[in-house]
């Protein structure tokens, strides 16, 4: 979210980085909305002051025995009491209105992201590890694990319809596995606290990282004002909501193991076989909260944190840069992780690790106060996926299989395995 005063600074510079978002150049109505609230405010406060000096001399004029003055005053204050109700209720409407607008409106990128309309601009930022060489046709993870007896789409449906699954046997532990290991590497290694998250949480936690009011339909709704959260970036982040931190806190690095839940609402015919775009499912999510001057350095922290879950786990991956037209709502840059899947020949996301600056921050009201200083500025948030845990398990399944449809365990995951090397229908 912005700071009018700030449009007024840079309008050119806003709209043009607006546009590079896809959104419309809108400095023009904000700032005539401000400047018609401005003279508003100016109104009411000279209605309000004359109110008061009326009201003084009323007590003059009756002490002096002037009725007449008495009653044309009294009427006068009447009427600038209207005038200041209706001026209330107008500044409120106007305030209300750039507000609105200002909250659909999307960040700004950084300047060296690259401009792009779609998914197709995106730019290779690195690449690493080698694709599996296999001596037979991969298959996809819901053939191997339908095949295995283990990953049943058809009694999901039953319980809740389509873009749910049920795990069985190994492949549920083999899940599990992957989402403690996760946490494991980010709390012993990396340096974040874990915290476990209510999954429900109120209108104001989406507002602040910024799911409402734009996003509203990909997002499940309770009938008492709740929402499942979409991922624990909600509740981590608002965790700093209305508050003032200390600088020396900085930077807060903390992270969760959760269910999220996403309605998929633009995404109707896409991946509809397997586990890749499901109602349902588990992340492990890595939140910074930061200082102005760290953000930046510490989203190249956050990426190598999530890159070294697939590195441990032995899976190829290339980082994507998005581009201004492909980067989520609250994002300033956000680099995308994309791990390959011999079974559909491709690269497929599997993290977003994104900058939000102090976009979220100016929603949440959250600030710090340097060390040393009295005035307080706005934190910088930062969010990334360490990873995904059913599209991890969608990884480890096809890179591990075998001919024979077995899946192999990665070492690092036989710990939390109970030693177990692979799995297969016997199992």
């Amino acid at each position: 979210m912005f700071d009018i005063k700030w449009i007024r600074d840079n309008a050119d510079s806003f709209d043009k980085a607006q546009i590079a978002r896809g959104a419309e150049a809108s400095s023009s109505r904000l700032i005539a909305l401000d400047d018609e609230r401005v003279t508003q405010v100016q109104i009411l406060q000279d209605a309000q002051q004359r109110r008061n000096a009326a009201s003084k001399e009323i007590g003059k004029a009756k002490g002096q025995g002037d009725e007449d003055k008495a009653q044309a005053l009294m009427a006068e204050v009447s009427d600038l009491k209207s005038v200041i109700q209706n001026g209330e209720a107008k500044t409120r409407e106007l305030q209300d209105t750039i507000a609105d607008i200002l909250s659909k409106l999307p960040n700004i990128a950084l300047d060296d992201v690259p401009e792009g309309a779609d998914e197709e601009d995106n730019v290779v930022h690195h690449l690493w590890g080698d694709k599996p060489e296999m001596a037979f046709e991969p298959k996809e993870h819901y053939e191997l694990g339908e095949a295995l007896g283990q990953m049943d789409f058809e009694s999901a449906a039953k319980l809740s319809g389509s873009r749910f699954v049920v795990l069985k046997g190994q492949l549920a532990r083999l899940e599990r596995a992957i989402g403690q290991f996760m946490i494991d590497l980010h709390t012993n290694e990396h340096g974040y606290e874990e915290v476990s998250v209510p999954t429900l949480v109120r209108s104001e936690a989406m507002f602040g990282t910024g799911q409402l009011p734009k996003f509203a339909e990909d997002a499940f709704h309770t009938d008492d004002d709740r929402w499942l959260i979409p991922t624990s970036e909600v509740p981590l982040t608002n965790l700093v909501r209305d508050s003032i931190v200390d600088g020396d806190q900085l930077p807060m690095r903390v992270t969760a193991l959760s269910q999220c839940f996403r309605s998929e609402a633009g995404s109707a015919g896409r991946d509809t076989r397997g586990m890749l775009r499901q109602h349902q499912f588990s992340k492990v999510e890595m939140v910074s909260i930061t200082d102005e001057d760290s953000s930046v350095a510490e989203q190249e922290r956050m990426l190598s944190c999530a890159e070294a879950v697939l590195q441990k786990l032995g899976v190829s991956y290339r980082v994507m840069t998005l581009c201004t037209g492909d980067m989520g709502f609250g994002a300033r840059r956000t680099f995308d992780i994309e791990a390959w899947l011999p079974g559909q020949n491709a690269y497929r996301e599997i993290s977003s690790v994104s900058t939000c600056g102090d976009f979220q921050a100016r929603r949440m009201n959250a600030r710090y106060r340097p060390t040393g200083e009295k005035a307080v500025k706005f934190v910088h948030t930062l969010n990334g996926s360490g990873v995904a845990v059913g599209r991890c398990l969608i990884a480890v399944v096809e890179n591990y299989q075998t001919e024979d449809g077995s899946i192999v365990i990665p070492e690092v995951l036989r710990p939390y395995m109970g030693g177990l090397e692979k799995i297969s229908a016997k199992s």
